[in-house]
């Protein structure tokens, strides 16, 4: 399959602002680490929307 996962796409959009993921969760208030391990696991709508608001991006660009 040629599914994006989470994880993947927003480290194409950090490439693409030139930010780290590290940046992201930091600004995100998330734990470091955390958004890598959304590939596996599902991350929460709250933490979804603050990597979007951080990124200033919809939700949707994230998870479509």
């Amino acid at each position: 399959g040629d599914i994006l996962l989470i994880y993947d796409k927003i480290k194409a959009i950090c490439e693409e602002k030139s930010l780290s993921i590290r940046q992201v969760e930091v600004a995100a208030g998330l734990k470091n680490g955390a958004i890598s391990k959304w590939n596996d696991s599902s991350p929460t709508v709250k933490s979804l929307k603050a990597v979007a608001d951080v990124l200033k991006v919809k939700v949707d660009k994230l998870i479509s």
